[in-house]
């Protein structure tokens, strides 16, 4: 008989804890005069995905849940929920936070969700609020099951991927500069997600990490930030408005208009959703790869720096 397993919903439980966090960093802002820029619009575009994020999991949950009990039902192995087992669900969990992250960045598809969370031009608390609507469509659930199918129920890894949710909040300001040198070697910390949002050739494609920025360091994707070139947010090309509807679905109907362009072979259209974001059949758009080496054409001097070191 396997184990019956229920956990608390913890990110719905926190949303008072976000909204507490939001306030104290505008005071923060407002009494200091640094730390980060609230606008209006930018910041109720954030919510509003935020709500959308929500609306979509109670709509589309079952989607997920129906899966992974398919898988745990099948899988021989239940491994329990005693607190090792919660602590090595939670790392795991991180692990495959990270390469889901790294998907959203690498594959058009699965960026056609991201991208919605880059968009803001802002560096704030709401901008971890600014989520996809259309994570389901990515069918990047399929990275979870591996946990199950090692006999983690799926209730534990849903709640441990809440957990790792949380963490990430607080992360997206500005207000904290760089922590002790042993947290920031170990920890995802807002110096190190100040660089995955930034738009800078630098940044591009750097620091995927949910909780442990280690996995960027195993996987060869950490860049420092530097003083010397803070990042600018938002998207190489900037959308240009606060429609929430625009934001949470401009890249999907791009995919469309793409891959449904007359005289392209069955491969050509294929790439446009699964190769990397800047993909073109006819080289008309840049790729992140791309964007680097222009960079280094001219800023030679930038050559095998932080960044820029497989490009030498």
């Amino acid at each position: 008989m396997k184990t019956e397993i229920a956990f608390p919903d913890v990110v719905q439980l926190a949303v008072p804890l976000f909204i507490a966090l939001i306030l104290a960093e505008l005071a923060w802002i407002m009494l200091k005069g640094r730390g980060g820029r609230y606008e209006t619009r930018d910041a109720l575009t954030s919510l509003t995905m935020g709500a959308g994020n929500v609306a979509e999991s109670i709509l589309l949950g079952f989607v997920a849940w129906g899966f992974y009990m398919l898988i745990w039902d099948a899988t021989p192995l239940d491994l329990g929920a005693s607190w090792p087992v919660i602590l090595l669900c939670f790392v795991l969990d991180d692990l495959r936070y990270y390469w889901v992250h790294r998907f959203g960045h690498r594959v058009r598809w699965v960026w056609a969700s991201h991208v919605n969370h880059h968009s803001s031009q802002h560096y704030n608390l709401t901008t971890a609020l600014r989520q996809t609507w259309t994570y389901t469509f990515t069918f990047m659930i399929v990275v979870r099951a591996p946990l199950v199918l090692l006999g983690f129920h799926p209730a534990l890894a849903l709640f441990v991927g809440g957990l790792n949710l949380i963490y990430q909040f607080w992360i997206h300001t500005e207000a904290i500069g760089r922590l002790p040198r042993w947290f920031e070697a170990i920890m995802n910390t807002p110096s190190h997600h100040r660089v995955h949002h930034g738009r800078n050739p630098r940044y591009l494609d750097a620091n995927y990490a949910g909780v442990f920025i280690i996995w960027d360091k195993l996987f060869g994707t950490y860049v420092p930030e530097l003083d010397t070139d803070r990042p600018r947010y938002g998207l190489v090309h900037n959308l240009g408005t606060f429609n929430p509807l625009r934001v949470a679905f401009h890249e999907w109907l791009g995919i469309w208009q793409d891959m449904t362009q007359p005289g392209l072979t069955l491969r050509q259209r294929a790439l446009y959703a699964l190769a990397p974001p800047g993909w073109s059949h006819d080289n008309s758009r840049e790729t992140s790869a791309a964007i680097k080496a222009r960079h280094l054409e001219t800023h030679p001097e930038d050559r095998g720096t932080p960044g820029f070191d497989a490009l030498k």
